[in-house]
């Protein structure tokens, strides 16, 4: 069994900082990163721009957006701020511009840049990088920690950094492993709440259907022509837009979209049945009651409330009879209904659109080196950690931070 001094677990923002910087302190460091490349997560933070940070360099200005966590950060943070952030990047070549409210891009407008930088990092200071190494359990040895892999491979490190994020965007990996570890070593967990949001609408005949549900949808969140998340669950239709799980799991990725422009939603008000076999269904439908007029048939379809609102989207006359909707017609109504397109207004009050991220509790943690009062020589670091923060590069740079002072006492 291989030993290493610091065994890094997740090659996002706060893994792959931590890497580099223990790295380059002359220690032996292993990365793990269940995927097979590394940072896809950030890759697609901000529709693929980046939000680096946010330009505030006064520390105390900045934490006052953790809310009560900042009691805890100010340790952390006044040894990796804003300011040693963006000289970081700067230093090695990236550049970045500020937009609306604070937030700092790549000059480039691209992820691409950030995760060049982190990489180059990390190939500089010799971390060894191990992808599609998932782990399955981590325990305290004599030597420090055995950390176990799913094929079961087992490495030895005298520190070990769990930096494999929350349950957020869950299709990049993130699939709250490190709460299950966290939790087997002694430390208390706070489930993720991803900021329980309903979503306001612009689209008028949207809040004329409150209290209209769908027991089964899916939102598929798209920004500038581009597919950027999707959720399937229950929607609930309100007197100010949609609300229900489908939509509050979504609303922390909503809020942040929201930040870099216009974000539509696509309603799929059939996601078990693909355009073709609906295209059936609807055709069955219309041919079995062809003499009714439109208006008065859909209604077996979806709900009767929605029938107007659908009918006028797709530019249909409801009172047109079945056998006299035209081809072109039915083809746009089987689209709509595979897409209704809906126009996000804002997350239901600012007050409420603070994230929590869930994860480890901060008391359990010292923050002067993001070791754990619990387990000595446990690192914790990034989204891992149970810190409140809104969108606009604040989540960033809590992984830059916390990536990098931990990887300067790991």
């Amino acid at each position: 069994m291989e030993h290493w001094d610091t065994v890094v677990i997740g090659g996002g923002p706060a893994g792959m900082m931590a890497a580099g910087v223990a790295a380059a302190r002359g220690k032996k460091v292993l990365l793990l990163e269940k995927n097979k490349t590394l940072g896809k997560k950030l890759l697609i933070t901000g529709g693929g721009r980046c939000n680096v940070t946010n330009n505030k360099p006064e520390v105390r200005e900045m934490l006052a957006k953790y809310k009560k966590s900042d009691k805890f950060l100010f340790s952390a943070f006044s040894q990796f701020g804003v300011t040693e952030a963006l000289q970081f990047f700067h230093d090695r070549g990236m550049s970045t511009k500020e937009e609306n409210e604070g937030r700092v891009f790549p000059l480039s407008n691209t992820a691409q840049s950030v995760w060049d930088v982190l990489v180059h990092e990390m190939q500089k200071s010799r971390v060894q990088v191990r992808t599609g190494a998932t782990v399955r359990s981590i325990a305290q040895d004599a030597r420090g920690f055995v950390i176990v892999l799913q094929n079961g491979t087992q490495v030895s490190a005298a520190s070990c950094v769990v930096a494999v994020g929350g349950t957020s965007r869950p299709e990049t990996g993130s699939t709250g492993d490190g709460y299950a570890w966290a939790r087997a070593l002694g430390h208390k967990v706070i489930e993720n709440d991803f900021a329980l949001v309903p979503v306001a609408l612009h689209d008028s005949w949207a809040k004329k259907l409150g209290g209209v549900a769908l027991p089964d949808s899916k939102l598929t969140l798209m920004q500038d022509g581009k597919k950027q998340a999707v959720q399937k669950g229950k929607l609930l239709f309100t007197h100010f837009g949609i609300s229900g799980p489908v939509v509050l799991n979504l609303s922390r990725t909503i809020g942040e979209f929201l930040g870099y422009g216009d974000v539509e939603l696509l309603l799929d008000l059939f996601p078990a049945t693909d355009p073709g076999m609906l295209k059936e269904q609807v055709q069955t439908l219309l041919v079995a009651e062809s003499n009714k007029k439109i208006k008065n048939t859909l209604g077996s379809l979806v709900p009767k409330a929605l029938v107007p609102a659908l009918l006028e989207l797709a530019h249909i006359d409801g009172e047109t009879p079945c056998h006299s909707v035209r081809s072109k017609e039915r083809t746009a109504l089987v689209s709509l209904l595979k897409k209704v397109p809906l126009r996000v207004q804002g997350l239901l009050g600012a007050d409420k659109a603070v994230v929590s991220s869930g994860g480890v509790v901060p008391e359990e943690v010292e923050f002067k080196t993001m070791q754990s009062r619990l387990v000595p020589n446990l690192f914790i670091v990034g989204d891992l950690l149970n810190i409140d923060r809104p969108s606009g590069g604040y989540s960033l740079q809590l992984c830059w931070t916390t990536g990098f002072v931990a990887g300067m006492h790991a």
